[in-house]
């Protein structure tokens, strides 16, 4: 349903919130949700509930009273665990004054819209992208100037001086998302020094969401804007739990802030939330302090399921697929089928497979579908049986 579709008596809505359409993603999971034995790859989380070594740590702060108000920027031994992990994972200079613990990654990226953008400001972003971002710059009233990735020998690929050039007098920030969702792009080391050089030389803000930064495949290097910029610089870095530990359900992210903002985002998160519950952030100790077994586990499974992937819808002749480097997303095509949206819902009636569809990401994902490969290989498995019969 279109976000203008309002009653005439709810006259004065701002008009960024009445253009604001639904998600594709949701429509089509909505769409397909209650039916039986339907494969659900539309959303980006995994088949297996969150580790119970996760679970009991918040169990027992929930047994020990844990429940009142606590720290806006999330408590001590939360923010410590996560600058150590960030430096020790990325080589980054990572203070725990730095490090702001939030409802979600995805609360994270709408404090930093509402610190940096006023009415007209662009943000020059990468697309296609999750549309949960684009949303938090065109809520505030900023203006998004979309750059695509492109196809090219079989990967995608950034054309980083495309993206310069559509930095304007207006643009305050640029947006990338690496490893990428939907694309499963990654930004190499060299282009990441060329974007921190021309953000310097103009004076712009780094917005990096590296949600997926552990998800990284072939052997090629977990990399951060964190280590390549110094901590008062204007770089902001979104994180999350979701992915990484398979919390997607509990709503729990960080961004890595300069310092000098600190009290400016605990006055945002007071203002937006008063605060993320102590339980959970006692659960995200556990996680981020014994958790890189799991991690790993998580990145194996991933990186085979990427390459079942490959293998078989790379075989399905009318299937247009580049090899995701990162992420957990293969974003393909099907000739002969240009309406993304329509396209899913047939997959869902006839295949019993839940895909995204590209539309969703914005204009440069139409076309396409996001399959979320993050799943027991042999659901997997089945999954991939059926798209080939139905698209074959």
């Amino acid at each position: 349903m279109d976000g203008r579709a309002v009653p005439a008596t709810f006259t004065g809505v701002r008009p960024a919130i009445l253009g604001t359409p639904e998600s594709r993603i949701v429509e089509i999971f909505n769409y397909g949700r209650a039916r039986q034995g339907t494969i659900p790859l539309w959303v980006g989380e995994g088949d297996q509930p969150t580790a119970r070594f996760i679970c009991e740590a918040a169990e027992q702060s929930l047994r020990d009273g844990q429940t009142f108000y606590t720290y806006q920027r999330g408590i001590p031994p939360l923010r410590q665990a996560l600058a150590d992990y960030l430096n020790t994972q990325f080589k980054a200079n990572v203070s725990d004054e730095r490090v702001i613990v939030t409802g979600s990654g995805m609360q994270a990226l709408h404090l930093t819209a509402e610190l940096l953008l006023d009415p007209g400001d662009e943000v020059v972003m990468v697309m296609p992208v999750w549309p949960n971002i684009a949303a938090a710059v065109t809520l505030m009233g900023g203006v998004l100037r979309p750059v695509p990735l492109r196809i090219q020998d079989g990967r995608w690929h950034l054309d980083l001086d495309e993206l310069f050039a559509n930095c304007g007098p207006r643009t305050k920030a640029l947006f990338i998302n690496s490893p990428s969702n939907p694309t499963g792009w990654v930004m190499d080391g060299a282009d990441m020094d060329r974007v921190v050089e021309f953000v310097r030389r103009r004076g712009l803000w780094l917005l990096s969401d590296e949600v997926y930064g552990r998800l990284v495949f072939d052997g090629r290097p977990q990399e951060s804007f964190l280590s390549r910029m110094e901590p008062e610089e204007r770089l902001i870095v979104i994180n999350s739990f979701s992915k990484n530990w398979q919390m997607t359900g509990w709503r729990v992210g960080w961004a890595v802030i300069p310092p000098s903002l600190g009290q400016l985002w605990e006055n945002l998160v007071q203002y937006n939330t008063s605060g993320v519950a102590e339980f959970m952030q006692r659960a995200a100790v556990a996680a981020i302090t014994q958790g890189e077994p799991l991690v790993r586990s998580i990145v194996a499974q991933c990186e085979a399921g990427r390459d079942l992937v490959v293998e078989r819808l790379g075989a399905v002749p009318r299937v247009r697929l580049a090899r995701p480097e990162g992420a957990f997303y293969a974003f393909f095509a099907v000739e002969g089928e240009p309406d993304s949206l329509a396209l899913a819902k047939r997959l869902v009636d006839e295949a019993g497979v839940g895909l995204a569809p590209g539309v969703a990401f914005g204009e440069a994902g139409e076309g396409y579908q996001r399959m979320c490969f993050a799943i027991s290989p042999a659901k997997l498995a089945e999954a991939l049986d059926r798209l080939a019969a139905a698209l074959t």
